[in-house]
């Protein structure tokens, strides 16, 4: 890489030639700062540097590693360390007869160590003596050889040949040790190296991320001595500091480790000092250093203080198909709308994971192609199968994704168009004058249970309805506006299709009247605050970030756990993350991963046809027929006219000799809806609730002051 250094040109204008050198000089390490982040990162993602750092710190931490073995081996043989390790840990799992054991070789080692302290003390007052009892023996011992020697050979001078040839082999010997004494003394540390490098190897002592693949210890058994040294190295010091300092090697950290489906799980207690935000902050590493992928560890927040609750994967787990769909089995499915659970998936433990969507405004989210609209769809193939449903549905996909229900659906709207978008707000805001139109009825029927079952299944009006939009993001995204000058999208009061869908967050449950949607990647503008927390239920697939996570979700699921944006893109299709009503959650927790069981097109289609078998005829139509908006405002100012004020139900009885068919249901309560949508409520007069027409102006003014700054 060349750096070039950048000069002002000469012909520069002279306020830039001129400039001060301190704006140069300050700027200039921020721009040095940032050149540098970028070198830094981009040699990280080349493949070959990060090669060769795991390389690096591979042979690194043998080194390390096998000169702490080795320390360790040397401590452990020459003091009681091992014996009290051994016996802390038994006390921990709570083997009193363990506990004896090794306190006995603990107390016969430190008996044994004695006896060789006393007897090197003993070896050092009889040394002197046996030296020179040895020299003696040893000169006698030569001077005997010299005198046979000199014997034998009739010359008296063999006598000091012994002592001689003696000396000779000392010289030999010191000349020998003179040569290889330098290069040894050099080649001594580079051995003392290998040696511990090869015990390092050995023993496997780098991190599991550095070894080669065929020496990772992938898929091992998670025992306690494997969580508390995964914790341990976290690389939190208060952390690694109370598990040294505990006298059970750090098991008290622990409860017990039970099987949880295809993994494992435990809760561990943190000590004081470490919060549990730090350790979901180092889930990457804890995974690793449990020899797991990141995807295969779930931390979550159990209701104990400074606690989390790990789920552990068994190895490979998460990649195995979970089997095919219960509606895909039984060819007898039916459903109940009231009291049923749709069949789902499976939660990370394998069991059934069963939702139920009474009365429950639902909003699913991912980003594309991740299994959101199977996911949406499964839970209407089961619901379909109560008799008593009626479905309106807009894909604002148009690809065919729902086509299948044609035939079953009284609405199937399919295209990405902004006519599309049209019809679908035609249909959500058909949903809302039904509602209204129910709360009348149930206001008149003197129900005091809401819709009961039995009135859901004995009389039409009351039927569930379930509006269904996915892709709903092209709708809240749409910029066409409607004759009356509002626009279909947007999350402006003046907003159809927001407000639409807003109004029957508010009410529709109460009289069976619900909405799903499915959005990709949630913002904002895509997906509008009130919106999505108008929804019971809300599930995320896939997602790119912690913060789409949290407009998916809420923040509380995020913070105490719940993760989308933790899952694999495309790896993890069809796995929903899934928080609040309608289905059942771990104590203390506040959402649930689910793998969910995927029925393709076709399935799909044998599904919807054995339903249409069970269920009258249905003549599906591509959209509502609407009649010709109604004005309500400008109705309510026509019936008051210039009168200063007009009790209610004069207004209304006048609203329905103006138009019959429309405010046949209205009531107080309606009427007093109406204009609180501007910031308008009925006043009394001697007692009796009455409509002002300061009020009624007020609205008009208000709604078109707000029609003004949409356009």
């Amino acid at each position: 890489m060349t750096f070039a250094l950048i000069k002002t040109p000469v012909d520069a204008p002279e306020d830039v030639r001129d400039a001060p050198a301190s704006g140069a000089s300050s700027t200039r390490p921020d721009r040095r700062r940032a050149r540098y982040l970028k070198v830094a990162r981009a040699a990280l993602a080349d493949e070959r540097i990060r090669t060769t750092g795991r390389l690096a710190v591979r042979h690194a931490s043998y080194v390390l590693g096998g000169t702490r073995v080795v320390g360790r081996r040397i401590w452990d043989g020459r003091t009681a360390s091992r014996y009290e390790r051994m016996i802390r840990a038994a006390e921990a799992a709570g083997l009193l007869d363990e506990v004896k054991e090794w306190e006995a070789r603990g107390k016969d080692f430190r008996a044994a160590r004695h006896r060789r302290r006393v007897e090197m003390l003993q070896f050092a007052l009889q040394a002197p003596k046996a030296l020179g009892a040895a020299a003696l023996g040893s000169a006698g011992l030569l001077l005997l050889i010299g005198i046979l020697l000199a014997w034998a050979n009739k010359d008296v001078a063999d006598v000091a040949a012994p002592f001689e040839t003696v000396a000779d082999l000392v010289r030999w010997v010191a000349l020998i040790a003179g040569v290889i004494w330098g290069p040894g003394l050099a080649l001594a540390p580079w051995l003392g190296l290998a040696a511990v490098w090869a015990i390092g190897q050995h023993q496997h002592t780098a991190p599991q991320w550095a070894l080669p693949v065929r020496a990772r210890d992938l898929g091992a058994a998670i025992t306690p001595s494997i969580v508390v040294v995964a914790f341990r190295d976290l690389g939190i010091s208060p952390l690694r500091k109370a598990i040294d300092a505990m006298g059970d090697a750090g098991a008290a950290l622990l409860s017990g480790i039970k099987i949880a489906g295809c993994g494992v799980e435990v809760d561990v207690h943190l000590p004081s000092g470490v919060s549990t935000e730090e350790i979901q902050n180092k889930r990457r590493k804890l995974a690793e250093n449990l020899n797991r992928h990141e995807h295969e560890v779930f931390i979550a927040i159990p209701p104990a203080p400074r606690t989390v609750r790990l789920w552990i994967a068994d190895s490979g787990a998460l990649d195995e198909p979970i089997g095919a769909s219960p509606l895909m089995l039984d060819e007898e499915t039916t459903a109940d709308y009231y009291t049923g659970s749709a069949p789902w998936g499976q939660n990370l433990r394998g069991d059934s994971a069963g939702v139920s969507v009474f009365q429950r405004h639902i909003l699913l989210t991912g980003l594309s192609n991740q299994g959101k609209t199977a996911s949406l769809r499964a839970l209407a193939l089961w619901l379909m199968f109560d008799l008593t449903v009626d479905f309106y549905i807009a894909d604002l996909k148009g690809v065919g994704d729902w086509r299948p229900f044609h035939g079953l659906a009284q609405v199937l709207i399919q295209g990405p168009t902004d006519d599309h978008v049209a019809q679908a707000t035609d249909m959500v805001e058909w949903g809302v004058d039904e509602m209204q139109k129910r709360i009348a009825l149930l206001e008149e029927s003197g129900a005091t249970d809401g819709v009961t079952r039995d009135m859901a299944r004995t009389d039409p009006r009351f039927r569930p309805v379930v509006l269904i939009v996915d892709e709903a993001q092209v709708a809240y995204g749409c910029g066409a506006k409607s004759p009356d000058g509002r626009p279909y999208g947007g999350s402006k009061a003046t907003s159809r299709y927001f407000q639409a869908v807003k109004k029957i967050h508010d009410q529709g449950r109460a009289v069976n009247v619900t909405i799903w949607e499915g959005t990709q990647d949630p913002t904002d503008e895509n997906l509008p605050k009130r919106s999505r927390e108008g929804n019971h239920i809300r599930g995320s697939l896939v997602l790119g970030t912690e913060s789409q996570a949290k407009m998916a979700l809420g923040e509380a699921p995020v913070d105490a756990g719940a993760a989308p944006h933790k899952l694999r893109r495309g790896k993890d299709r069809g796995t929903i993350v899934v928080a609040g009503e309608g289905i059942q959650l771990e104590a203390g927790q506040s959402s649930v991963t689910i793998r969910t069981y995927f029925i393709s097109g076709e399935d799909a289609v044998v599904l919807t046809d054995r339903a249409k078998a069970r269920r009258e005829d249905v003549a599906t139509v591509p959209k509502l027929e609407i009649v010709q908006p109604v004005d309500h405002l400008a109705d309510l100012a026509a019936v008051v006219g210039r009168e200063n004020r007009v009790r209610t139900t004069e207004v209304i009885h006048r609203l329905k000799t103006r138009n019959h068919t429309v405010y046949e249901h209205w009531n107080g309560a309606r009427l007093k809806a109406l204009l609180a949508e501007y910031g308008e409520e009925p006043g009394t007069l001697d007692g009796y609730p009455v409509v002002k027409l300061e009020s009624v102006e007020r609205a008009l003014g208000r709604r078109a002051e707000e029609l003004a700054e949409a356009q």
